[in-house]
């Protein structure tokens, strides 16, 4: 068995990946900055680090056999708050993987590479990015394979559903947005409706990674379950819902991405067969409601960029919040401001 890192393990993706790496047999350390988390509670090791902190990032990298790489600002309208910081933790921030890291490196990435499309792509398509989001997953990509081309690279679907008991949820992705409206407000509006989504339940980002902790699988591999049309997700959200309903409207939406992503490489070279379906996400969201563990869409700890703006938008920091996240992310901020 290997000692494994996880950089971000704390976040959403993390929580189910932790878990399941120390199910089967593995030595887990997370190295997190809890920037969404007031608190770690997994019975395994845990850092808390910043991956901008070089120094104490390459103390962790030392020990480790294995690094997988959730560490990011994810999600265009975050992205889109702090260019100059987003390149910088979603790009520059790797480089102690190849200058300072010999073992194995499993980085994911993101299916949104190929923007808007009609074609059913694979990895060897034109990639075609349409955020600063997107451009940093890219180019993250090309210096991994530039430096570490042993790495594998993940480039993952839109991700669904719940992932461990700790981790919080995100309601800022299409399929738990469209539940939690549904079960909330009753009624779904859907811009245009005809742009398809790659869609992955969150736990199977686990199914993939695991069995290849070990492994010498490298390259770039898509990772999704199915490609939705938006209209017919939220078809298949009304249905699971009783007494919502679905409004489909002309007018465009502000998110152009449209793409269709074919999963086959992963499956047959990586064995990937997802374990949770998309159905099972929005039963799993739903429920969420009908127990009483979500009543308010408004908080912002659900979103990535409503939780992130305050700190990155200094002039809009509620008056007295100060936690240490959010102070590291405004040392980062002002010093890269100084720096241009």
């Amino acid at each position: 068995m290997a000692r494994i890192l996880i950089v971000g393990g704390a976040g959403y993706v993390g929580g189910w990946l932790t878990d399941e790496a120390a199910a089967a047999g593995h030595e887990v350390r997370v190295f997190d900055l809890l920037l969404y988390e007031d608190r770690f509670l997994k019975p395994v090791g845990f850092v808390a680090g910043d991956i901008l902190d070089r120094e104490s990032l390459e103390s962790e990298l030392g020990w480790a056999d294995t690094v997988v790489w959730l560490a990011a600002l994810v999600g265009d309208p975050v992205c889109g708050l702090d260019p100059a910081l987003t390149r910088k933790i979603n790009q520059e921030a790797l480089a102690p993987l190849w200058e300072s890291f010999e073992g194995r490196v499993i980085f994911p990435s993101t299916c949104s590479v190929y923007g808007a499309q009609d074609e059913l792509l694979d990895e060897d398509s034109p990639t075609a990015p349409l955020s600063i989001y997107a451009e940093s997953k890219l180019e993250a990509e090309r210096l991994l394979l530039e430096n570490r081309p042993d790495a594998l690279i993940l480039r993952l679907a839109t991700l669904a559903g719940t992932g461990d008991t700790y981790s919080r949820i995100r309601l800022d992705l299409v399929v738990n947005l469209l539940v939690m409206r549904a079960k909330l407000v009753g009624q779904l509006q859907v811009f245009g409706g005809d742009q398809y989504r790659p869609l992955l339940h969150v736990r199977d980002v686990a199914t993939a990674i695991v069995p290849h902790l070990t492994s010498d699988a490298s390259g770039i591999y898509n990772l999704g379950m199915e490609n939705v049309r938006i209209a017919d997700l939220a078809a298949r959200v009304v249905a699971a819902v009783p007494g919502a309903s679905v409004d489909l409207l002309d007018s465009p939406f502000h998110d152009t991405r449209n793409y269709r992503v074919s999963f086959a490489r992963a499956e047959a070279e990586l064995g990937f067969r997802a374990e949770h379906t998309i159905d099972q996400a929005i039963d799993e969201v739903a429920s969420l409601i009908d127990e009483g563990r979500v009543r308010d869409l408004s908080i912002s700890q659900f979103s990535n960029h409503d939780a992130l703006k305050p700190f990155l938008a200094p002039e809009r920091i509620p008056f007295g919040r100060e936690i240490r996240s959010a102070h590291l992310l405004a040392r980062h901020t002002e010093t890269e401001r100084a720096g241009n």
